[in-house]
């Protein structure tokens, strides 16, 4: 689904010439309502060449329209592709989130406490949601990071964002990863 950049450089370069043509045909048009307000209808064309002008713009409208309506058509599908990869791959993630905590041996209570630490949550606000003590929080998490053998909260995230980036979809670029020493 990823565009190359050529392609990407290719319908902007459509994108602009067709901006262009269009803002032509309207300078044409209101320049033909202007002379014909003010009543400076002498051009040095003669009238079958202003005709055929007119004629010219107006299908360069026409087609200017068509190509804005294809584009936006275009748009709204890759959008809606890119919903669809969204949904699946937060899916997926809940689904690797699972295997992970099953490799590691999480008890059902760690696995609930170490979803709510990757979502961000503190270990008060998940002892609120729970409705365990904090104390409670933080020995399930400690056992967490001790199964996953992590060394606290922010590797374990880490470790998370690590398996999205080496499972991207084909054609997005991951950041190269920096010598780990």
């Amino acid at each position: 689904m990823a565009k190359s950049p050529i392609f990407r450089k290719f319908t902007l370069l459509r994108l602009s010439v067709l901006a262009t043509i269009q803002l032509l045909c309207a300078v044409f048009f209101v320049g033909e309502l202007l002379t014909d307000i003010l009543g400076l209808r002498h051009w040095a064309l003669g009238w079958a060449a202003r005709e055929m002008l007119q004629v010219g713009a107006s299908i360069g409208l026409v087609l200017g329209a068509i190509a804005s309506i294809t584009l936006l058509w275009q748009t709204r599908q890759r959008i809606n592709a890119v919903e669809q990869q969204v949904r699946v791959a937060s899916g997926s993630f809940i689904d690797v989130l699972q295997e992970q905590f099953h490799l590691w041996g999480l008890s059902p209570a760690e696995r609930e406490v170490a979803l709510f630490a990757v979502r961000g949550y503190s270990n008060a606000e998940i002892a609120e949601a729970l409705g365990k003590g904090e104390a409670t929080v933080k020995t399930q998490l400690n056992a967490v990071f001790r199964k996953a053998d992590l060394s606290g909260r922010s590797a374990l995230v880490s470790h998370f964002i690590d398996v999205v980036l080496q499972n991207l979809p084909d054609g997005v670029d991951a950041p190269a990863q920096a010598n780990k020493d």
